[in-house]
C-alpha cells in the first residue's frame, strides 16, 4: 500500500498514466499529474480520482522543457512536503520508416520521451536525496528492448530510458533511492485504437498470451515498484508485454 506517500506522474491524465494515478490513489497516495495540452481531460481525471479521498493536483507543461520539470518538482514539494515517487510516463510517437523520417521527427520524440524523463529525474532526485529515500519508475517499451520497423526514433528514446535507469540506479542506490523501468508491450490505450485490425492481429500473433494488455496491468507493476515490497529491487527492467519479447 502507498498510504501517506506522494507521487509525481508525467503524462498522468490519460491511458497508462491515468491508470497508474488511479492505482496510486486507490492505495492511498497523493498525486501531482503532469499534462501537456488537454485541460478538460486533466480536470476530468482529477475529479474522478477524488473518489479515493487522497489529494489530486495537476500541472500543465511540456516535459521537453526543463523548466516544467523544475516547476513540477517545486509544486509537489510545496503541496505535499515531500516527493516519494516519480513516474516518468509521458511520451509521444511520430512513426515513419527510416528513409522518410526527418531530423525533426527524430528530435521531437527523443526530446519528449528521453530528455523529458531526464529533466524530471534531474529535478526530483535531489529532493529524494535530501529525504534519504524514494522510488523512481521509468516507462520504457518493448520496442526499446527489441526494436520495431518504423519506430527508429521511439525505439531509440525508449532504449535510452533503459540505459538511464541502469546508470541512475547505480548512482542513487546508496541514497536509499530505487530506480526501475517498465517495458510495456501492446497495451489497449487511445494510442493503439488508431491501429487497423490487421495491424492489431499481426501484433497479437507475436504475443505469447495472444492478446493485448490493459493499462491496469502496467499500473499494477508500477505500484509494486513504488511499494515497500520492492525496497530491495533496483536497476531492473520489467517487461509487461504478455511474452512479446520472448
Amino acid at each position: 500500500m502507498l498510504k501517506g506517500k506522494s507521487a509525481v506522474i508525467t503524462g498522468g491524465v490519460r491511458g497508462i498514466g491515468k491508470a497508474i494515478a488511479e492505482e496510486f490513489c486507490r492505495q492511498g497516495a497523493d498525486v501531482l499529474l503532469c499534462y501537456r495540452s488537454n485541460e478538460d481531460a486533466a480536470k476530468k481525471t482529477a475529479e474522478e480520482l477524488t473518489q479515493y479521498g487522497t489529494r489530486v493536483e495537476v500541472i500543465k507543461g511540456d516535459v521537453s522543457d526543463p523548466d516544467h520539470a523544475d516547476a513540477a518538482a517545486k509544486l509537489a514539494k510545496d503541496l505535499f512536503g515531500k516527493i516519494d515517487i516519480l513516474v516518468n510516463n509521458a511520451g509521444i510517437t511520430k512513426d515513419k520508416l527510416l528513409m522518410r523520417m526527418t531530423p525533426s521527427d527524430f528530435d521531437e520524440v527523443v526530446k519528449a520521451n528521453l530528455n523529458g524523463s531526464f529533466y524530471f529525474l534531474n529535478a526530483i532526485a535531489p529532493i529524494m536525496i535530501k529525504q534519504k529515500g524514494g522510488r523512481i519508475i521509468n516507462i520504457s517499451s518493448v520496442v526499446g528492448v527489441r526494436g520495431n520497423a518504423g519506430q527508429v526514433n521511439y525505439s531509440a528514446s525508449k532504449a535510452g530510458i533503459i540505459g538511464m535507469t541502469l546508470s541512475a540506479a547505480k548512482e542513487l542506490g546508496k541514497r536509499g533511492i530505487t530506480v526501475n523501468a517498465i517495458a510495456p508491450g501492446l497495451i489497449e490505450t487511445d494510442m493503439t485504437e488508431i491501429l487497423t485490425e490487421e495491424q492489431k492481429k499481426a501484433m497479437t500473433d507475436a504475443i505469447s498470451l495472444g492478446r493485448a494488455g490493459k493499462a491496469s496491468d502496467v499500473a499494477n507493476a508500477v505500484a509494486f515498484f513504488a511499494s515497500d515490497q520492492a525496497a530491495y529491487i533496483t536497476g531492473q527492467v520489467l517487461g509487461v508485454d504478455g511474452g512479446m519479447a520472448i
